[in-house]
């Protein structure tokens, strides 16, 4: 236990951010630089080492919390980088981006404020990078079997990286220009600068990993032609379908998508483009969807000199404190404040689009809303509560409902899909097409980064079990309360 009193004498401090009058003027990450040091020993100090630690339940990769922390709290930043890389490919990726789901089945948080484990995360990886510590770890020796990787997204990536590691020669495949998935183009570059995604992309090649930019299979590349190139196929082609907003006024010019409006500003970062085609810049933004990726358009908006952002949610406002329904250690639906929200705009609950008003020109200027409540378990609209404001640009940020039916992946492979639109597995990951295995949302659906980090471990296990009929790579960690975990 690294301080038997630090949950008693120390209290929770977090990462300090930049002032938002500097950090709107730029695209870095929004916290100050260095700003943990100081904290971080004292910060895990915090850890309680319990004699059940639920926090490994609350994070599906099952990461060995208490033990880096207590490496942290003794600056033993070799050992807290080994105990953290045993669980976690990329925990610089979760240390920035994953909702901490860890932080929520935290003991402490029982009765006082969680240990700020995401910060204690970072921290040591950052002094990893930082020191040379984090390096290439090829096979010793070659398989001889092949494995592609549909997707570039952190399961594709996480997948490829254990499977090249157990001796397999490996490429992955992605449709965009560059590496990454949503990592790359969904994920704005004030949240994780893409130069954490660049080095860990050429750590994977030193260790033997092909990568393989601008293919879409099923496309460019017919199903049954990657099945006879390739030993296994390992589907992460991600959740990418959008969830639409069928009312009257959607063709109006001005409504995108947030993930035709999100990869265009990164495009920007990358030097690929000058301005983005679809800015927010003098314009009055609404964004339709109160989750993360609504937040993501949000700062994306601010930086781009938005006129106003207004941020819409159907649901009711969570509360600040748990209540009876979500009791400890589950992850709760609470109230929260991104940086993007401390940037400034309005957030608007219970309420529904009820249709778009255009100009004379096709472009869409104004959004008509109405107040909805739920009655007798329906949501139901409050006559009389109609109004509407101002809207130059909509983004809608309301999640994505399954894998892409276009390009033909599906049906050329003959996948047989789920209940709710997945890809089908079986306890291995794999579906019912021999050799054809499936990881993160393209099998799960909409999910957090750090299952798609799992799932992506845990396919490859099973890809390595189906090449070899035996596997070395870590037993996949499987909560059993998946509430623990969202």
């Amino acid at each position: 236990m690294a301080d038997p009193k630090g949950f008693l004498t120390t209290d929770r401090e977090v990462a300090r951010t930049r002032p938002v009058a500097e950090r709107v003027r730029d695209w870095n990450e929004v916290y100050v630089p260095g700003s943990l040091l100081p904290i971080v020993t004292k910060q895990a100090s915090r850890c309680m080492d319990c004699g059940i630690p639920f926090c490994h339940n609350g994070c599906p990769l099952g990461n060995l919390i208490p033990e880096w922390n207590d490496y942290a709290y003794r600056e033993d930043w070799d050992a807290a980088s080994e105990r953290l890389h045993a669980t976690n490919n990329f925990p610089e990726f979760t240390g920035r981006l994953c909702p901490a789901p860890c932080e929520s089945a935290c003991v402490l948080g029982i009765n006082q404020q969680p240990v700020t484990i995401k910060n204690v995360e970072v921290t040591i990886i950052d002094k990893a990078w930082e020191a040379g510590g984090v390096t290439p770890q090829p096979p010793e020796r070659l398989s001889g079997k092949t494995v592609a990787v549909i997707g570039s997204g952190p399961a594709g990536l996480a997948a490829a990286q254990q499977l090249t590691r157990a001796g397999h020669t490996v490429a992955v495949y992605e449709r965009a220009d560059r590496i990454g998935g949503l990592l790359r183009y969904g994920i704005p570059e004030f949240k994780m600068e893409k130069r954490h995604i660049n080095r860990r992309i050429e750590q994977m090649r030193a260790e033997g990993t092909k990568f393989r930019t601008e293919v879409e299979i099923g496309r460019d590349i017919d199903a049954a032609k990657l099945r006879k190139r390739y030993d296994a196929v390992v589907i992460a082609a991600g959740a990418t379908t959008s969830r639409d907003l069928p009312v009257p006024g959607r063709e109006l010019a001005g409504i995108h998508f947030a993930m035709e409006y999100l990869p265009l500003a990164n495009k920007v970062q990358e030097g690929d483009l000058t301005v983005a085609p679809i800015t927010a810049e003098g314009k009055h933004v609404v964004v339709i969807g109160g989750g993360d990726t609504g937040a993501d358009c949000v700062g994306t908006a601010h930086r781009q000199g938005a006129a106003s952002v207004t941020q819409l949610e159907i649901m009711p406002r969570p509360g600040e404190q748990r209540n009876a329904g979500q009791p400890w250690p589950t992850f709760p639906m609470l109230y929260k404040v991104t940086s993007a929200h401390e940037e400034g705009g309005e957030r608007i609950y219970s309420v529904s689009t009820t249709h778009f008003e255009g100009d004379e020109d096709g472009n869409v200027q104004w959004l008509h809303l109405v107040e909805v409540e739920f009655t007798g378990g329906k949501l139901t609209q409050k006559p009389g509560t109609e109004r509407r404001i101002p809207a130059q640009l909509v983004t809608l940020a309301m999640g994505f409902t399954g894998t892409d039916r276009q390009n033909g992946l599906v049906e050329q492979f003959g996948l047989e899909l789920d209940e709710r639109g997945n890809i089908a597995r079986d306890a291995d990951y794999a579906t019912n097409v021999p050799g054809v295995f499936v990881a993160g949302d393209a099998g799960r659906g909409q999910s957090l980064i750090v299952w798609a980090i799992a799932e992506g471990r845990s396919a490859a296990r099973g890809v390595d079990r189906y090449l070899t009929g035996t596997s070395t790579l870590p037993a996949p960690v499987r909560p059993t309360d998946r509430a623990l975990s969202v």
